[in-house]
């Protein structure tokens, strides 16, 4: 058997690639386009490498750059017409970067030591929640003493370990400082842990499960909190299954599909234990992935029709809130509010009017739209620490748009989000308050003061 049909057994990613007219109907909607007007940094150009990968077998270090520098938002596919399937093409393409064993021969050179190390460090720690909460400890000690602004900001850092520099970028604070922009409410102490059964107040009307993440239940716990509360107002048993660990969106959207497989079984075994009604998701990215585990485990024939069957139950918070229908009653919350859409809520699950519908249904919100709605803010899974240059441009011109909008408040559904947002309008010298849509339906059916969703 030959490299190129090792890469691709069934043909699948020949037929995909082939999908692509060249049109360049992608080109205005790519970000990383707009950066740099760039072909192989497009998906068109990408999709010529791809087959040119699949063609030879074999692709060369500037390849396997251009795949690295796509942030994989997957606004090409709402752009194109034909309907090409980016996303399956790019992940794909990320994997050959990443060998595992029994895999076909890698077809990129490898990454560099130092490349590896880093992205190893990354995986070894963000999809795990005691390990992620554990370095929230030195990342205090830091912001207390200063050492995080001087590190992010020290040329000597930024030149030999930029990703760390970008990591206490982004970084949320863990407590309240009077040096500094703020960057968002600080981090709650607490693990806020949920329990595994949140009744229904009033007449049931479903059974849900909820996903409650890796970064989600350690930097924003409040948001689970805040998803769990309004549904179970809204007549829904929620169940939060104590065995649940990552859903495998980082690695899989890192092309470390073996490590998101595995995570996968793991999530589809617990939720079926569940015996729910639908498994409600709260980040853009996890849903996005999870909604794609048939084809992950396409290959996986004890898996693949119950991989099928986990997806279809998969809603996002705000697709089953519409679908369902408000029962509790909302309190005036008197706010300008911004909605930002999160790539892989907007342009991989096609899901923008939901959000906007729950908002405009509180009363006193006016909601206003971020001018370039649809481009990346730069978050993109892990895309702002390994390519930090990249993700801060982008993060710039996202900032520049909704301080534009004189709103008094952002509202996201993604956790990369809403840290990226944060900090790029800090950064900006506009700091504003971010929430994620389930605070702000919370706050208004709890009826508490606009204040606390704006930190004062």
């Amino acid at each position: 058997m030959t490299s190129e049909s090792l890469l691709d057994p069934d043909g699948r990613l020949r037929e995909l690639a082939g999908d692509c007219v060249h049109c360049g109907f992608c080109l205005p909607a790519c970000p990383t386009y707009q950066l740099w007007g760039e072909e192989m940094d497009s998906p068109r150009g990408r999709i010529h490498l791809i087959t040119q990968v699949l063609d030879g077998g074999h692709g060369g270090e500037a390849a396997a750059e251009h795949f690295d520098r796509c942030l994989g938002c997957m606004a090409c596919e709402t752009a194109c017409p034909s309907g090409v399937q980016y996303g399956q093409l790019i992940e794909a393409a990320r994997s050959w970067s990443e060998p595992t064993a029994g895999a076909p021969p890698a077809p990129l050179p490898p990454r560099s030591a130092r490349d590896r190390a880093v992205r190893s460090a990354i995986f070894a720690t963000f999809p795990y929640p005691a390990r992620l909460r554990a370095a929230l400890g030195p990342l205090r000690v830091a912001q207390r003493t200063g050492l995080d602004r001087w590190m992010a900001h020290s040329q000597l850092v930024r030149r030999l370990a930029p990703e760390a520099a970008a990591a206490l970028t982004v970084a949320p604070r863990t407590t309240r400082s009077r040096q500094g922009p703020a960057r968002g409410r600080p981090l709650a102490r607490s693990r806020t842990a949920l329990p595994t059964r949140i009744p229904a107040r009033g007449p049931r009307r479903a059974v849900v499960g909820l996903l409650t993440g890796c970064v989600q239940q350690v930097l924003f716990p409040r948001v689970n909190v805040a998803t769990a509360t309004v549904l179970a107002a809204e007549g829904c048993d929620v169940i939060v299954p104590a065995r649940q660990g990552c859903c495998g969106a980082l690695s899989l959207h890192g092309g470390r599909r073996a490590e998101a497989a595995a995570f996968a079984r793991h999530t589809i075994e617990t939720f079926e234990q569940a015996h729910v009604d639908a498994v409600i998701v709260n980040a853009a990215g996890c849903g996005s992935a999870m909604k794609e585990y048939a084809e992950l485990l396409t290959g996986d024939a004890g898996w693949v029709s119950r991989a099928a069957a986990f997806s279809a139950a998969v809603q996002d918070f705000t697709e089953f809130l519409a679908q369902l229908g408000p029962a509790a009653p909302r309190s005036e919350l008197p706010l300008t509010i911004a909605y930002h859409d999160a790539c892989h809520l907007a342009h991989a699950q096609r899901i923008t009017a939901q959000p906007r519908t729950l908002l405009r249904g509180i009363p006193g919100v006016s909601l206003t739209e971020i001018p370039d709605a649809s481009t990346c803010c730069g978050s993109a899974g892990i895309y702002n620490l390994v390519q930090p240059t990249a993700a801060a441009e982008l993060g710039a011109r996202k900032a520049e748009n909704v301080r534009s909008t004189g709103a008094d408040l952002i509202v996201s559904a993604n956790p990369g989000c809403s840290l990226q947002l944060a900090q790029a309008l800090a950064s900006a010298g506009h700091p504003m308050p971010v929430a994620h849509i389930a605070e702000v339906i919370d706050a208004s059916i709890r009826g508490l003061p606009p204040g606390t969703l704006l930190g004062s």
